[in-house]
């Protein structure tokens, strides 16, 4: 109740804080909203990628979020076609964050979101950085945890559904009502 709300607005502070003794940034987050299927209808948690990819210019009220098939997404997707002008769902893994951003780009995506590969991992952000080639990105990219990507993919296949209806990106300032949407099973 009240008696968390100072430790909860310093653990927000800690989370944002940018410390310019050393000129680190913590983590930046990024929420978006599940809309359907209605078993998963959170607000999720993502970080931005931190040297490479785009920016949301644009606040995307119900756009798909498209799992890539095959899941990697680190080469030609047979479902790429529905990917185009949405956001895809890629998993961790087999190619570096920023080719499976381009693979995504170059299926018209506007945006990625790389969940990592292990399905257990339900508070651990990776930073995504650059990989060793010179090359770029224009659209988002952003890392969910596996467990959220997992829980995500999940309830898309036992609906039968080919994709999820999100809102991106997605204004928190309301503490308590987002801490009533997040995921069950996300603890802090």
């Amino acid at each position: 109740g009240a008696a968390m709300l100072p430790w909860l607005w310093l653990w927000l502070w800690l989370c944002v804080c940018r410390c310019p003794a050393r000129g680190l940034r913590i983590h930046e987050y990024l929420y978006f909203q599940v809309l359907s299927p209605g078993d998963i209808r959170y607000i999720f948690t993502a970080t931005p990628a931190k040297d490479f990819g785009g920016v949301f210019n644009t606040r995307y009220d119900q756009i798909h979020l498209v799992p890539a098939d095959p899941p990697e997404a680190c080469g030609e997707l047979n479902n790429g076609v529905f990917i185009q002008d949405q956001i895809a769902l890629v998993e961790r893994g087999g190619c570096s964050f920023l080719s499976k951003t381009r693979v995504i780009q170059e299926h018209g995506g506007r945006a990625v979101i790389i969940a990592d590969n292990a399905y257990d991992n339900d508070s651990f952000y990776i930073e995504m950085i650059q990989d060793s080639s010179r090359r770029t990105a224009d659209i988002p990219a952003l890392f969910l945890l596996g467990r959220d990507g997992y829980m995500i993919r999940r309830s898309l296949e036992q609906h039968g559904l080919p994709w999820a209806v999100i809102s991106i990106p997605v204004n928190v300032t309301s503490i308590p009502t987002y801490e009533m949407m997040q995921p069950p099973w996300t603890f802090w």
